[in-house]
């Protein structure tokens, strides 16, 4: 998990980014829109907190950005809390809009369900590589390329259960359901596709004789 705050007063910046940090989130703080744009440029960030208000734009016209670049989660972190800007922020993709003054702790705990209920629609790879089950697309450091419907489902399971390895009947039974009548055969040719859209990431799937499957990253 990797997180980019963008915050302007410093007070409020170092103080966030020390207790993201404590808790095991890896944060980036900057405190301008031009700062923020060159790191989503280098960067796959699994959330990111931004103020409104900032010195050098709009925090509602940076969001536009994050979803055309990464579509990762966004958060609005801001005193401009009127019933128009929170509705604008929900309109614009953000999943929280907390108003300051706020309580750390409260902060903290939206920022973790987020991350919970959201970083399972994206999988960070090695280097700039990624899996984005939102969009069905593997973006292997070089090539992005489509998944089917079918093949985002094998490889949602496979990296929901990992390290632990995922036998043939159970995907069958999760990704087809027990009224469909696929062969193992059919489990190892999405496997295969997989692997060619993994392109450099394909041995993050690894086989289990006689067994099933693995994914490791």
């Amino acid at each position: 998990m990797n997180v980019l705050l963008l915050e302007d007063d410093n007070s409020l910046g170092a103080t966030l980014k020390s207790r993201l940090d404590k808790e095991g989130l890896p944060t980036t703080w900057v405190t301008t829109l031009d700062s923020a744009k060159a790191e989503i440029e280098n960067i796959n960030f699994s959330l990111i907190i931004l103020d409104v208000g900032l010195p050098d734009g709009s925090g509602f016209e940076f969001s536009k950005l994050v979803r055309k670049k990464n579509n990762c989660p966004f958060i609005f972190v801001t005193a401009q809390n009127s019933a128009e800007d929170r509705l604008k922020g929900y309109e614009l993709g953000a999943v929280e809009f907390i108003p300051k003054p706020f309580h750390l702790k409260e902060f903290l705990i939206r920022v973790k369900n987020v991350l919970q209920n959201h970083g399972q629609d994206r999988v960070e790879l090695s280097g700039d590589a990624y899996i984005d089950f939102m969009s069905h697309t593997i973006f292997d450091g070089k090539n992005k390329k489509q998944m089917s419907a079918k093949e985002a489902t094998v490889l949602k399971i496979l990296t929901k259960n990992s390290p632990n390895v995922v036998s043939r009947d159970q995907l069958l039974d999760e990704a087809w359901g027990e009224d469909q009548f696929p062969s193992h055969r059919t489990v190892d040719n999405i496997i295969v596709q997989l692997r060619s859209s993994l392109g450099e990431q394909a041995h993050l799937i690894q086989s289990v004789r006689g067994v099933g499957y693995l994914f490791k990253n």
